[in-house]
């Protein structure tokens, strides 16, 4: 039993899906989230480049939080970082990959599953190695959506103009004729209801940030971190950049749990 905090960070917004997920699903768990929207967005910028930023971020969340877990609640972080931070660290270490590939690779029936993310994610070739390591013979489809990210951080997340951009991004998934989507960036489940329309309804939407928090939970209770006290979590927020943009935008995304963000330099 710990009462240590969970940790977790993200290149901006995207991760505070999965906070959403964790909070519902484990409520009377501490959470500190860092936004690092000083440095955003990571998935344009080179895999190494984003690796520092992971590396730096975790060891402070460990050293000045005391997290028992660390969540990589950032796709391309993950795709860059994982491997490296779970042999340098001395807690458990999450990412957003492997528990979203296994529950597409679970849900299809087709065996076509389609995987949707930024640029850094799809070129980084993490996800078609977290498929194959199932040897589940399926064929998998990749595909970068440049854009998406924007929009769900202006609150655009549905409309004509986002509609009309997720109809030209997603052709070469619907051409594949998958049955399953994964949505392979933590700002992509903001964007469920448009993606849903232009895929259609027999195409079954994964979502990483759900599937994230089961893993959590099992990792918590297998390794005996679950919190003893009761009642419900402390849930804290960091950010590198503006705060006053973050609170905005996390508000509105994750809910009123974002009415306090604490600023965080690297000085």
């Amino acid at each position: 039993m710990n009462d240590s905090p969970i940790g977790m960070f993200d290149s901006g917004f995207g991760g505070l899906s999965v906070a959403r997920s964790l909070i519902d699903l484990l409520p009377n768990e501490d959470l500190v989230y860092v936004g690092d929207t000083g440095r955003y967005p990571y998935g344009s910028k080179p895999l190494d480049e984003v690796a520092g930023y992971a590396r730096q971020i975790a060891s402070r969340l460990v050293a000045e939080h005391d997290v028992k877990l660390l969540v990589v609640a950032c796709n391309t972080a993950a795709a860059a970082a994982l491997d490296l931070l779970r042999f340098e660290l001395d807690v458990p270490v999450v990412g957003v990959i492997e528990p979203g590939a296994r529950a597409a690779v679970a849900a299809t029936r087709n065996h076509r599953v389609g995987v949707i993310g930024t640029v850094g994610t799809v070129s980084s070739g993490a996800y078609q190695r977290a498929v194959n390591e199932a040897r589940s013979g399926v064929e998998l489809t990749c595909t970068a959506c440049p854009g998406f990210v924007e929009f769900v951080e202006r609150g655009q997340t549905e409309g004509d103009e986002v509609h009309v951009l997720a109809e030209r991004l997603l052709v070469p998934v619907r051409d594949a004729g998958v049955d399953t989507l994964l949505l392979g960036c933590t700002h992509y489940p903001f964007l469920a209801r448009t993606i849903g329309d232009v895929m259609g309804p027999d195409v079954v939407l994964v979502s990483s940030a759900d599937e994230t928090a089961f893993e959590v939970r099992s990792l918590l209770t297998s390794t005996g971190l679950v919190r003893r006290s009761a009642g419900k979590g402390e849930h804290r927020f960091i950010s590198t950049g503006d705060v006053d943009w973050f609170r905005e935008v996390g508000c509105r995304l994750l809910g009123p749990e974002v009415a306090e963000v604490k600023p965080w330099s690297w000085s």
